[in-house]
C-alpha cells in the first residue's frame, strides 16, 4: 500500500508531464525518468511543527502520481537527504554528541552538497572511518557499523524503503582503500534510492513528522532555495539552475536536495507557487546528466500542472 493515493486528475497530468518531455527532449525515453508527485490539497496536515503525531499524520495520504517510481537508481547526492535525517535522528537520541563542527558540515552537505562534509556526516553515523584496507575480521566489524543507517531505515517498517541502499560515502574521484572493497568489484554496493522513498522522507520532513517538528522545520530550513541567486560561474551547480527550481515562478518558495554525477541528473523538491496546491516532486533521469534544461523544464510542466489542477 502506497503512501499516497491515485487521482484519476493527477494521474493524467502526472502522465502529460512525461509526454511532454519526450516530446521536448526526443533522445529521452521513458525509462530514463523515474518521478513522484505528491498534491498537498487544503487542510493537508504538513508543516504541522510537531502538532500531529506520526501515526495520525500517515493516516492521511495526499494525491499522488508515480512513474518507473520503485526502480532503484543510483542517487548521487540525494543521498544526503537520507544522512540528514537519520543525524537528527542520531542526535535527538543522544546517539551524537553535538557540536559547532557537525552542525557545519550537515550545513555544508545540504546547502553546498558538500562531499567532504558528507564525509564525516558518516563517520560520525556509523562510528567508522576511511581508510587503507582491514584484515577480514575487522573489515567484516567495520562493514556492520557502516550499515547501521541502512538498519535505521529498515526499522521504519515503510515498504517503500525496503530496496534501499544508504550506506557509501559520494565522492568526487572514487574511494580508495576499504572504502573501494566495500562498494564492491562491480560496484553492487553502491548507494541506491527510488524515488518512491525520497518522497516518502522527504513527505515526513515537509509535515513535521521527521524525527520531530522542530528537527524537520531545521532540515527543511537547510533546503531552502533562493530562486533568484545566479551561480557565480556559468554552468557551475548550484542546485537551482539546472534543477527543477529554475523552471518554477520566481515568487515561489523551493526547498529542494539535488543529485548529479556525469550519468545522472535528480532533484527533489517541495514547493509553494503562488496559487496553486503545496506540492512535492522527486525526478531521478539517467543518460542526460548534461542536459541541463531538462529538469527546468519538467519544473516548469510541474508548475503548469499544478495551476490546472482542481481539488
Amino acid at each position: 500500500m502506497s503512501f499516497y493515493i491515485s487521482d484519476e486528475q493527477v494521474d493524467r497530468l502526472g502522465s502529460e508531464i512525461i509526454a511532454n518531455t519526450q516530446q521536448a527532449f526526443p533522445g529521452v525515453s521513458g525509462e530514463q525518468i523515474a518521478l513522484t508527485w505528491l498534491v498537498y490539497d487544503a487542510n493537508a496536515p504538513i508543516h504541522t511543527g510537531g502538532a500531529i503525531s506520526a501515526p495520525d499524520f500517515w493516516r492521511y495520504q495526499p494525491r499522488g502520481f508515480g512513474h518507473h517510481d520503485q526502480r532503484r537508481i543510483y542517487p548521487a547526492s540525494i543521498i544526503k537527504l537520507f544522512y540528514l535525517v537519520a543525524a537528527q535522528e542520531w542526535l535527538e537520541k543522544g546517539m551524537a554528541n553535538p557540536s559547532a563542527e557537525f552542525d557545519r558540515a550537515l550545513t555544508d552537505m545540504v546547502v553546498d552538497s558538500s562531499n567532504d562534509a558528507t564525509s564525516l556526516v558518516v563517520d560520525v553515523l556509523s562510528g567508522t572511518n576511511s581508510g587503507p584496507t582491514l584484515p577480514p575480521e575487522p573489515f567484516k566489524t567495520w562493514q556492520h557499523q557502516r550499515n547501521i543507517v541502512n538498519r535505521y531505515y529498515q526499522s521504519l517498517g515503510w515498504p517503500e524503503l525496503a530496496d534501499i541502499n544508504v550506506n557509501q560515502k559520494p565522492w568526487g574521484d572514487g574511494p580508495y582503500g576499504r572504502e573501494r572493497e566495500f562498494v564492491g568489484t562491480l560496484y553492487n554496493n553502491r548507494n541506491m534510492l527510488t524515488t518512491a522513498a525520497t518522497a516518502r522522507l522527504f513527505h515526513s520532513i515537509v509535515g513535521g513528522v521527521a524525527v520531530s517538528g522542530d528537527r524537520s522545520q531545521s532540515m527543511l530550513d537547510l533546503m531552502q532555495r533562493d530562486l533568484k541567486l545566479a551561480p557565480p560561474n556559468p554552468g557551475e551547480e548550484n542546485q537551482v539552475e539546472g534543477f527543477l527550481a529554475a523552471g518554477l515562478p520566481l515568487n515561489s518558495r523551493a526547498y529542494s536536495k539535488a543529485g548529479w554525477t556525469s550519468q545522472v541528473r535528480h532533484d527533489a523538491c517541495y514547493a509553494v507557487m503562488p496559487n496553486r496546491p503545496a506540492s512535492l516532486l522527486v525526478v531521478f533521469t539517467e543518460g542526460h546528466a548534461q542536459e541541463r534544461q531538462l529538469l527546468p523544464f519538467i519544473g516548469q510542466q510541474w508548475a503548469l500542472a499544478l495551476s490546472k489542477l482542481s481539488g
